[in-house]
């Protein structure tokens, strides 16, 4: 059994004990206190709305006390199987090292069994302590069922479609929780004042929805902060409407948590019952945030909030409501404010409409997260991803998806104009994801947990039983609005396969046709061209062997940079890789010919943006490998066999390791970029006119710029061989004469043996993506001035 710090639950679970152990209490009361203003705002507002919803259609045949009674022990029991017991107590235990939702259910088995469609995998990636949930024995029924899933493509391409689905739908929920919010709260508003038009309230709304989505760039920790109160504020208000409701009007309401009165229910109500589960359904709209916003928080705080304050005050601000309506059926089309004490009805108004407003933020941080899960597991197109807090990874922000949920947002307020349409569709999106989320958690059981496949499925057949109840009552309601998320869902579905796969046949054509190794050794370490001073980074997605951009490059111009540098950036199935162990480091070629790899790891909720310091840190890393490799060649008496090492070994390097223990010592110096602090005879002249130009556009004095040159440590320099220090001294000098950064600009198209669908999806679909995406030089944030991009086709 491994230790604690390596394999047990909470390093694993909770992040912020990662690094703060001593304030972990503190801060989980912070988080959960965060929390009611992101995850729980659409959960506790749907009293506005669900009892109206559940009576609305054929059930006002059969509106008595004994059905209100059913009505609220179905509203119970629904509240307690699938927030309290499937969420809380058993998905938020199959979080992904802090991270939540469909795609980390995903990642969790792409890491414990081979399914992802993606070969960019290493076996230095499975040596991270965040790659597996705990020791894997491999054995018995779990270990069989593993092997059928990896036995066949059609299996892992299924399960990557399925959860393309689920991550869709999930973003349509985006779009639909606040135009159904926000229309709520206007509606209400037009109850009270008779002289607004229908006009007059969308253009209200439509103010309202652009207003907030406007906030989102202040971050998830500013608007959790604002709106925390509100939610708080409401939910103390329905406890007590409640408490009121059920002394003063019908104590006995108590008795309906009995599910004998579901029993009585349907024995009374029939098929018009079942169908009226789609208004039921809408009580645990917006459940899915408890766990898709798990990255934002931590699984502590959310269990915190949800079943101390979230749960208790929905459960009797629905007995309240429903002592109420036994008393007053009449009052069941507006349920919630007839049940509010006239002294008390404007502040609670208020409050209500605060409070629906604030139920969107939910959602739209929950689209934010899959999104950014989708792009790091390359299942969505280059994106800006703004990450808003320094200390809580996840906390991050989208410009782009922000904006266009807010344009769909509007389309669907203002063509539908009904909330009742909207709140079809709506149900019926949420208990979609619901149930692809159990799918993907009875594999988890089987595959991670390593548990019986009789446990797995009992689970799975117990909540598929419940939740495709509600699936069935949901479905009947698709031709009156339903098939709003369905249209949404297949149109993202296919544009996030249609880029996984494109993306998928590019990385094959660069595996196929890598550059060989023999070619190279054959054109000696001059490269058959002239090496000029300056360091040249090759970006490529090829972890291993050289791209072919490069022979491209090589064969096309007469030049390239003395030390050349094979960098692959990408992204492992781990919410998080630490600094000390995101560099790989190893050689290419042998020694003279000054040529070396370097992957950049990234987990999918990192922050992959660059402080401007990368090229130091590559220097350092690579320093530091050229003494470690000849330091172990020593000890194990291989220096003969150097020529058979190369292009194999890769070590993990810590750039903070580097800067304490390093034999390079780093001068820093802050100046101007027009400075002349290198030597421009040390520059090619590709680089001089580079720089002519950039200083033409930026004058003196407007842009500074941290210098950073190296030179060798004084006392490593005793025991080193002249080898070594040749080696690194070409490294130093190459630093200082600048760094190139050389990246495809790449044109993928089919074959023309290709099928038609083919054709379509590459040189339409992919294509279009790959036009209307940000660029990979914008997305790694490569300095302009020191790019240069080299053309390719692609034919796959």
């Amino acid at each position: 059994m491994l230790p604690t710090a390596e394999s047990g639950v909470s390093p694993r679970r909770n992040p912020s004990q990662l690094s703060w152990i001593n304030l972990s209490s503190s801060r989980n009361l912070i988080l959960a206190y965060q929390s009611f203003g992101v995850v729980y705002g659409d959960l506790s507002t749907s009293p506005l709305y669900v009892f109206r919803s559940t009576f609305i259609g054929k059930l006002h045949k059969h509106q008595n006390e004994e059905t209100v009674f059913g009505a609220f022990s179905l509203i119970f029991w629904t509240l307690t199987l699938i927030p309290l017991l499937k969420y809380l107590l058993l998905l938020l235990s199959a979080d992904d090292n802090g991270e939540g939702g469909t795609f980390a259910l995903y990642s969790l088995l792409c890491r414990h069994a081979k399914l992802s469609l993606l070969p960019n995998q290493q076996a230095a990636d499975e040596e991270l302590p965040a790659y597996k949930f705990g020791p894997s024995t491999g054995t018995g029924a779990s270990s069989r069922f593993r092997r059928f899933l990896e036995k066949h493509k059609s299996h892992r391409t299924a399960l990557l479609v399925l959860v393309l689905f689920g991550a869709a739908i999930v973003i349509g929920d985006g779009v639909l929780t606040p135009a159904i919010s926000v229309m709520s709260s206007m509606s209400g508003l037009q109850a009270t004042e008779k002289k607004l038009t229908d006009g007059e309230l969308l253009v209200i709304a439509s103010v309202v929805l652009v207003g907030l989505f406007a906030l989102q760039h202040c971050g998830t920790h500013r608007v959790a902060f604002m709106f925390a109160p509100i939610v708080i504020i409401w939910l103390i208000s329905i406890l007590f409407i409640g408490l009121y409701n059920i002394i003063h009007w019908n104590p006995k309401i108590i008795h309906a948590i009995s599910p004998l009165y579901i029993i009585k229910f349907f024995r009374v109500t029939g098929q018009d019952g079942w169908i009226s589960l789609g208004g039921v359904l809408l009580s645990v709209t917006g459940t899915e945030a408890m766990f898709a916003n798990l990255g934002h928080f931590t699984s502590l705080s959310i269990r915190l909030a949800f079943a101390v304050v979230v749960y208790p005050c929905l459960v009797v601000q629905y007995m309240g409501q429903a002592a109420f309506l036994s008393k007053n059926l009449g009052s069941i089309p507006n349920s919630f404010y007839g049940s509010i004490p006239d002294t008390v009805f404007w502040p609670v108004f208020v409050i209500a409409t605060l409070a629906a407003i604030v139920g969107s933020q939910a959602v739209i941080t929950a689209t934010f997260s899959i999104i950014k899960q989708c792009h790091a597991l390359g299942c969505f197109p280059r994106i800006k991803v703004v990450h808003t807090s320094k200390h809580i990874y996840g906390q991050i922000y989208i410009p782009e998806i922000n904006w266009i949920l807010m344009i769909l947002t509007l389309a669907i307020a203002i063509g539908f104009r009904d909330t009742t349409l909207i709140g079809n569709a709506y149900g019926l999106a949420c208990i979609i994801v619901m149930f692809v989320t159990t799918f993907f958690m009875a594999l988890v059981i089987v595959v991670v947990w390593e548990k019986s496949i009789f446990l797995a499925a009992l689970f799975l057949g117990t909540v598929w039983i419940i939740e495709g109840v509600y699936l069935s009552a949901a479905l009947m309601k698709v031709p009156q609005g339903g098939w709003v998320p369905l249209v949404l869902a297949f149109i993202l579905m296919i544009a996030m396969y249609v880029w996984h796969y494109g993306t998928r046949r590019k990385y094959s054509f660069d595996l196929h046709n890598k550059v060989s190794l023999k070619w190279l050794l054959g054109l000696g370490p001059s490269l058959g061209i002239v090496r000029v001073p300056g360091i040249g980074l090759v970006y490529s997605e090829l972890a291993t062997g050289v791209p072919a951009i490069f022979s491209h490059f090589v064969t096309n111009l007469p030049a390239f940079h003395k030390v050349v540098v094979f960098v692959c950036v990408k992204s492992v199935p781990v919410p998080h890789v630490s600094p000390e162990e995101r560099y790989l480091i190893g050689r290419v070629c042998p020694k003279p010919y000054r040529m070396y790899r370097c992957v950049v790891r990234y987990g999918y909720n990192d922050i992959q943006r660059e402080d401007g310091d990368f090229e130091n840190q590559l220097v350092q890393s690579i320093a530091e490998f050229i003494q470690m490799e000849a330091s172990d060649l020593q000890q194990s008496s291989l220096a003969s066999s150097e020529s058979q090492s190369y292009d194999g070994r890769m070590a993990v390097l810590s750039s903070q390791k580097s800067l304490s223990n390093s034999i390079l010592t780093a001068v820093s110096e802050e100046s101007d970029f027009a400075e002349p602090t290198i030597q421009s005879s040390s520059k090619s002249m590709t680089l001089q006119s580079l720089r002519s130009v950039y200083e033409d556009e930026y004058p003196q004095g407007q842009v500074r710029r941290r210098r950073v040159r190296f030179r060798l440590t004084p006392s490593s320099g005793g025991g080193m061989e002249s080898s070594v220090r040749e080696e690194l001294m070409d490294l130093i000098r190459a630093k200082e004469a600048g760094v190139a950064y050389i990246m495809g600009h790449s044109y993928v198209k089919s074959r023309k043996s290709s099928s038609w669908l083919k054709k379509m999806t590459i040189d339409v679909g992919y294509s279009f993506l790959r036009k209307n995406c940000r660029g990979p030089a914008v997305a790694l944030n490569v300095p302009h001035i020191s790019l240069i991009e080299v053309g390719m086709i692609y034919y796959v």
